[in-house]
């Protein structure tokens, strides 16, 4: 089982503010945690990601939101406001564009064979970002323009998304909202930020919100009553993650009461399905998770088990 780790230098220059959560010390947290870990050596790792076209962005994305969005990044110091938390810096265009293009790579070694799955330790996140707005410190929705590659370049009939971030992916369900190809299953904390998910559900979309506090015992008896029926009667032929760790009880994004072994829990039973359904294929993005102690210890456990060191 080969495991790929796909980054690039890139996604630490975009930054927000030194007091701002979404910052580039998250990506050094997870490294470190998987070097003391002894995880890193077991992964091959890819840290040349190339930038995704404006043709991969616009997959997912109005040519005309991609073009304003390109066009305010391009200044030479400071921060340009997106919304009251997100905001560009110039390299947040080029940084974004690394990390949609990390999906990307990790999605065609994936289905080329190459790499059994692979995880993208990537910044900014994208699972807020709808086809037309940036919001919630995201910019380009870097698993649904993977999940578009992976339908749209590479001809696969049926993929999955799974999100486990503590905020409802609400960019992510409107590029894919009533598209028979896709399925997305997800948790996340309700009422909370961005207010959205439990309203009448969409047919390609099993949204389960969770009150504050919810444990790993709730989110487990989601996974296995709700979660995998529905991903086995849909029959992917991959699964793509939104891999969010503010769900953890030490991260105070959010108020829901996940540990590491919750993570790795979940991630077993996503391989265990991807095993036996779609050739073990999962591409895996990095989302949320702002407690950089608690997302290193958190991302190392879910890394581990798609490395198959569990």
């Amino acid at each position: 089982m080969t495991t790929g780790f796909y980054t690039h230098a890139d996604c630490t220059l975009h930054e927000m503010g030194a007091d701002h959560p979404e910052c580039p010390q998250r990506l050094a947290a997870i490294e470190d945690r998987l070097i003391a870990a002894q995880i890193a050596p077991w992964l091959e790792r890819h840290d040349d990601a190339p930038p995704a076209s404006l043709e991969d962005v616009e997959r997912a994305h109005s040519a005309l939101y991609v073009a304003d969005l390109k066009k305010r990044g391009d200044f030479e110091q400071g921060h340009e406001w997106i919304d009251a938390d997100t905001m560009m810096n110039p390299h947040t265009w080029q940084a974004a564009l690394r990390a949609a293009g990390a999906a990307i790579s990790a999605t065609d070694a994936v289905i080329d064979g190459h790499l059994h799955n692979a995880f993208c330790s990537i910044r900014p996140p994208g699972h807020h970002a709808t086809r037309d707005q940036a919001m919630g410190f995201c910019f380009l929705g870097n698993v649904a323009i993977a999940a578009r590659h992976a339908l749209d370049v590479r001809g696969l009939d049926r993929v999955a998304i799974v999100d486990f971030d503590v905020h409802h992916g609400n960019g992510t369900e409107d590029i894919f909202r009533g598209d028979e190809r896709v399925l997305m299953v997800s948790f996340f904390q309700h009422p909370f930020y961005p207010y959205s998910g439990a309203e009448r559900e969409q047919p390609n979309m099993v949204n389960v919100p969770v009150p504050a506090y919810t444990k790993g015992d709730g989110v487990r008896h989601i996974v296995t009553e709700q979660w995998l029926p529905r991903l086995r009667t849909f029959a992917p032929q991959m699964l793509f993650i939104s891999a969010g760790f503010d769900a953890h009880r030490e991260d105070d994004m959010g108020q829901m009461g996940l540990v590491e072994a919750d993570y790795a829990w979940i991630t077993r039973q996503l391989v265990d399905f991807a095993e036996a359904q779609c050739e073990g294929r999962i591409v895996s993005c990095l989302e949320g998770g702002y407690n950089l102690s608690a997302l290193g210890r958190s991302v190392a456990e879910h890394v581990r088990v798609l490395a198959g060191l569990d």
